[in-house]
């Protein structure tokens, strides 16, 4: 009976009664109800949710093995990034343009025929002669057209011409030679080239290389300010400034190591390089110009500017580039302000050298000697769209559309100094007169670079298919007139078409690189992660987080006729 009644009793709390006649039990087991009820929702909401998380990491680690397969399947080390790879990534994610692909191996092969060329006619020497199936030591033997073309070669995945020229830096290149060497052309090409194969490859054989001309070139900076002398021995070191400028220095070749000299101190963690490059700026800057134009003339003992022309053209142009790119190079960050702001305040200046013909308002560069505008632009001078453009970025939003359009209205000019002639190449420079728009001066054409430089740029940053058109019309070009059996030639006049016989190393360092990637995506050598040397060598950017160091007229026109060879002074050969 005891059992029967403890059961009962239990069951009463079943019964509905019970709890009617007993509110405030009725109550508690209400928030009891309620309570477990909001517990076992909330637990199933969190798993939902775990689930919906676990699912996108999932999802997110297929993702990474997938790049981690295409990284290993590139041969991607730590030295650098493929151009193969990146292209490989953005086919995953935005469909190519096809004729962006046909004509990128249109370039392709016209790379191929001026490789093999140099391989089967010039290996290991400094430029072929193509019309006379021979090579010529232009630069004292270093292999010029070689290294020039090796991340032309890497980018473009040439593997095996890659391999064969790594093969020939690591067992032949030889800098010990008793010959009287372009400071400011030995490094954009070969340092430069050697830097750029480094920062791509990881192979250090590149980098051992680098160390070593660059070495040989260090001494040119111990003068009483700083300011390099422009031509050393490489064997005997002696550095001197050519005859012809009477003991001057000059602002390109004296302002335009900065990019390569700051980057090998980065790689080997040595700062002398870095040291001597900076402290030319850190001299110039002492006595910068309002409007941040200098002389190209500079005096090396005492640091200051000679009575010269001005000019964005031959022996100016790539001091005012190296400051705008030693500002990107260091990600942009207070340690490399400095640069910048030298660069606006030249850029200042440049808008007063800006005048419009008539009647077809072509927008050009003049320059400048003494208070007298003289209107003659240098095809060379075809670089500083690109410049414009690339440095608009880092201004305000009105500022940088203003120095955009300015940009864009150089390049058509540039783009025009091709169409205005018979042969559709454009002449070494040209004058504007009134009412005659533009004329061409010097009339030969050596396979530069700089318009398709500037294009690849305005392409780059604004989207616009136009530029690529042009530049498509100036390779069509080029394969009209300048390809041969055995390589490309210049013309000794574009009005002619007379060819002559060097194929210019810059030719497949700069005019065919900038053209492939004028037709491949953004990301192959993203403007993000690269920084084009003068010789467009891309070396990777670096973040600066350092103040010096971050280890881990007539007169003008006489002395450029008496110009040793060089490919930024703009003097033809005469074969």
């Amino acid at each position: 009976m005891a059992r029967a009644r403890s059961s009962a009793s239990r069951l009463r709390y079943c019964n509905p009664s019970y709890y009617l006649k007993r509110p405030k039990r009725l109550a508690l087991l209400f928030i009891a109800f309620v309570c477990i009820s909001f517990l076992v929702w909330d637990r199933q909401t969190l798993v939902r949710e775990q689930e919906v998380e676990i699912a996108k990491l999932n999802a997110e680690l297929e993702h990474l093995k997938v790049l981690l397969d295409e990284l290993k399947s590139d041969g991607q080390n730590a030295g650098g990034l493929s151009g193969k790879n990146s292209k490989s990534s953005m086919k995953n994610t935005v469909p190519e343009d096809p004729v962006d692909i046909q004509r990128r191996e249109k370039v392709k092969d016209a790379m191929l025929h001026a490789w093999s060329s140099y391989e089967k006619y010039a290996w290991g020497q400094d430029e072929l002669q193509p019309q006379s199936k021979n090579g010529v030591n232009s630069f004292g033997g270093l292999g010029a057209t070689l290294i020039d073309s090796l991340d032309t070669l890497y980018i473009m995945g040439l593997d095996e011409q890659f391999q064969r020229a790594r093969d020939w830096v690591a067992n032949s290149l030889d800098f010990n030679k008793n010959y009287e060497a372009s400071v400011f052309e030995t490094t954009i090409r070969v340092v430069g080239g050697l830097l750029s194969a480094y920062d791509l490859s990881g192979d250090k054989v590149f980098l051992e290389k680098a160390r070593d001309i660059a070495d040989r070139l260090l001494p040119a900076w111990n003068t009483p300010s700083g300011i390099p002398y422009n031509i050393i021995n490489l064997a005997h070191g002696n550095p001197h400034n050519p005859g012809w400028t009477g003991g001057e220095s000059i602002l390109a070749d004296s302002g335009t190591e900065q990019l390569e000299f700051i980057a090998l101190s980065q790689r080997t963690g040595d700062p002398k390089y870095q040291k001597k490059v900076e402290n030319v700026i850190t001299v110039l800057n002492k006595t910068f110009p309002a409007d941040g134009l200098l002389p190209i003339y500079i005096n090396p003992h005492r640091g200051t500017s000679s009575y010269s022309p001005i000019t964005f053209g031959a022996m100016g142009d790539s001091f005012y580039e190296y400051l705008l790119k030693v500002w990107i190079q260091g990600n942009k960050t207070a340690a490399v302000k400095h640069y910048r702001e030298m660069w606006e305040t030249s850029m200042k200046g440049l808008l007063s050298l800006v005048r419009r013909t008539k009647p077809s308002s072509f927008t050009y560069l003049c320059e400048k000697n003494g208070e007298s505008l003289n209107d003659k632009m240098d095809e060379l001078a075809c670089f500083a769209p690109g410049m414009i453009a690339l440095g608009s970025l880092g201004y305000g939003p009105g500022e940088s559309q203003k120095f955009l359009s300015l940009a864009e209205e150089l390049a058509w000019t540039c783009y025009n100094f091709y169409q205005s002639t018979p042969t559709k190449l454009a002449g070494e420079n040209y004058f504007f007169h009134s009412g005659h728009d533009m004329n061409v001066g010097t009339s030969w054409n050596i396979l530069r670079p700089e318009t398709v430089e500037s294009l690849f740029y305005l392409w780059r940053l604004t989207g616009n298919k136009t530029y690529q058109e042009w530049g498509w019309n100036i390779f069509q070009a080029f394969e009209k007139n300048s390809r041969v059996e055995s390589g490309y030639v210049g013309l000794k006049d574009v009005n002619t078409g007379v060819k002559d016989n060097m194929m210019q190393s810059f030719f497949l360092a700069e005019t065919l690189k900038y053209l492939y990637l004028l037709f491949s995506p953004s990301s192959v050598i993203s403007l993000d992660e690269w920084v084009f040397n003068t010789e467009a060598h891309p070396i990777r950017i670096v973040t600066r987080l350092d103040n010096g160091e971050n280890l881990g007229g007539s007169y003008g026109q006489q002395k450029q006729l008496n110009r040793l060879r060089g490919r930024k002074e703009g003097r033809q050969t005469d074969n």
